[in-house]
């Protein structure tokens, strides 16, 4: 199981080396991003903790029996957890954020469906009052097709009557030519026999009321007319209701082509105003990113003015005999002299293995830090050159690195102070040990064998222009971040901007959408409205043709009637001294 733990030494009385190392764990990995805390103070004397320094965090992992399987510096494992706590947080805020957006979303949605549930009653009762117009032109178009059947009945019937005309005609002259014949036979003075007399009477009786008929036809006709000009006249008023519609509909629809017009120029403008966001966001980002590794060169070169000064008090301390006192407090050097030489080699070959160790870890850091540092003037470079798409990935990248780059900047701080405190101890030791060998220190000279004033002037002239360059890189820090405010408040206002012409394209499009749908709907009772009108005027139409038809034909028959109930007049009177008395 993986621990997280602290080291902790206990001092011998003979400086930083020889004691024990013990680990206090401090949490425990229950999963992947899940750790808790371990109760209690207790410490396991772990062998392979000498190499790391006295409170150094560290991973362990452990057996269950509490044997050390694997131990690494929690440096880097830290900084990655503490990356991830931190894009963790915030994707936590874009969540909230989204779940912000996502309640006015549906408070939004509520309203419409709101809104859309009285539009639909609304249309509802359109509905309703289409039906009952559907109704009457229903019953409207029954009573055409009843006026229709009655037309053909009629028709039928004036074709009966103009058949039994016919007949009665064509009988009737054969009567009469029977009649010219018996006269031209008999002589003047003859009459027609009672049989014949009789004969001749009911023909002429019958084409009589076959003209009668006809005439009775033709108010029938006369009605039926009327009637379908009634109906025409309630089918124009229903043909002026569909003209008021259909140009109310083309009104709406004009209004509509003018809000989409206004709604694609200002949606239009949104777009360019969403391009000057973003180069602007753009610069704002690369400016941070600048901002963000000039802050970390200023920090790794305020370390290096810091150590540069360190070394330059203490060779100036060196150089005016003072610098050893310092050195000498480290170590209990009675303690040393009282210890047994075999003791005394002991200890100073743990040190140098110890030393060895720290070293070469501060060494793989120092490395690791280099090439951080490259990865970031690479990736400074990428973005100088990037497109604005893959900017914003490499902007990412770059912060990360960046924070990576920080924090291990400052761990390896500490590294160094104990490297050298580890050093200076080192040499204290050998000092002690060679002293009481009686052989001479080859890795020693005597400060006085030294001239360390030239060495003491060259620090103090790369202090002094490592301080300049501080200062001028604090300096264009300054000017960067009040470019970086700046550039912040257009953004803001642009960023303000923009917000309030997408909320008002959102209401336009909303506008536009509720208007579509309107006129949609107008356009939709339009045409129903003129598919339920058109069968019922052609119906009347079809219909006013037949009647007028069968008027024209009428007219023919009671023409022809007349002239034949003329006829009929003259033959009565020219058969009455033929004919029988009674």
């Amino acid at each position: 199981m993986l621990y997280l733990a602290e080291v902790q030494k206990q001092r011998s009385g003979f400086g930083l080396g020889g004691g024990k190392a013990e680990l206090k764990l401090l949490a425990c990995q229950r999963g992947e991003h899940n750790w808790s805390a371990v109760p209690g103070d207790d410490a396991i004397p772990v062998e392979e903790a000498n190499k790391f320094n006295d409170g150094t965090l560290v991973l362990v992992e452990l057996s269950a029996s509490k044997q050390v399987q694997r131990i690494q510096e929690a440096a880097r494992q830290l900084v990655s957890i503490l990356q991830n706590f931190s894009r963790l947080q915030d994707k936590f805020k874009d969540k909230e954020e989204e779940i912000e957006q996502w309640k006015a979303s549906l408070t939004f949605s509520s309203q419409e469906l709101n809104r859309r549930e009285m539009e639909m009653q609304a249309r509802e009762e359109q509905l309703a009052q289409m039906e009952e117009e559907l109704e009457r032109l229903e019953a409207q178009r029954s009573e055409i097709e009843g006026i229709r059947d009655e037309a053909n009945g009629l028709r039928a019937e004036v074709d009966r009557s103009r058949a039994q005309m016919e007949t009665a005609w064509e009988q009737l002259r054969g009567e009469q030519q029977q009649v010219a014949q018996q006269q031209s036979q008999a002589g003047q003075g003859a009459v027609v026999d009672e049989e014949q007399a009789l004969r001749i009477q009911g023909l002429m009786n019958k084409l009589g009321g076959a003209i009668s008929a006809a005439r009775e036809v033709r108010e029938q006709l006369n009605q039926s007319v009327g009637v379908v000009g009634a109906q025409q006249a309630i089918l124009d008023l229903h043909w002026q209701q569909l003209e008021q519609k259909r140009a109310n509909a083309e009104q709406r629809q004009e209004e509509v082509d003018r809000l989409l017009q206004g709604f694609q120029n200002r949606q239009q403008d949104w777009y360019q105003s969403q391009d000057v966001l973003a180069q602007a966001r753009g610069e704002l980002r690369g400016l941070q990113c600048t901002l963000s590794a000039k802050q970390a060169q200023t920090q790794s070169m305020s370390l290096q003015v810091r150590a540069v000064q360190d070394m330059y008090r203490q060779l100036s301390g060196l150089a005016s005999g003072s610098g050893s006192v310092a050195l000498e407090q480290v170590v209990d050097v009675s303690a040393l002299e009282r210890m047994p030489v075999e003791e005394l080699q002991g200890l100073v070959q743990h040190l140098q293995q110890d030393l060895e160790k720290v070293f070469r870890f501060v060494n793989d850091q120092e490395e690791e830090l280099t090439l951080q540092q490259e990865t970031i003037e690479e990736l400074q470079a990428k973005i100088q050159a990037a497109s604005e798409y893959d900017r914003m990935a490499l902007e990412n990248e770059m912060a990360d690195e960046l924070e990576s780059y920080q924090m291990l900047n400052e761990t390896l701080v500490g590294q160094r102070l104990r490297l050298q405190e580890r050093e200076n101890v080192l040499k204290q030791h050998q000092a002690v040990l060679w002293r009481r060998l009686g052989t001479a220190n080859p890795q020693k000279t005597e400060p006085g064998d030294i001239d360390l004033g030239p060495i003491v002037a060259q620090l103090k002239i790369q202090c002094q222009q490592q301080s300049e360059e501080l200062q001028g890189l604090e300096k264009e820090i300054q000017q960067v971040g009040e470019a970086i405010s700046q550039i912040e408040g257009n953004v803001n206002r642009q960023n303000g901007e923009s917000e309030a012409k997408r909320n008002e394209l959102k209401q336009l499009e909303q506008n536009l959408f509720n208007e579509k749908g309107a006129v949609a709907e107008l356009w939709g009772r339009v045409n129903v409205y003129q598919e339920m009108l058109q069968p019922v005027q052609d119906n009347l139409s079809g219909l006013r043709q037949k009647l007028i038809a069968v008027g024209a034909e009428l007219d023919r028959v009671q023409q022809t009637g007349e002239q034949q109930d003329q006829v009929v007049s003259d033959l009565r009177q020219a058969l009455s001294g033929f004919l029988p008395s009674a």
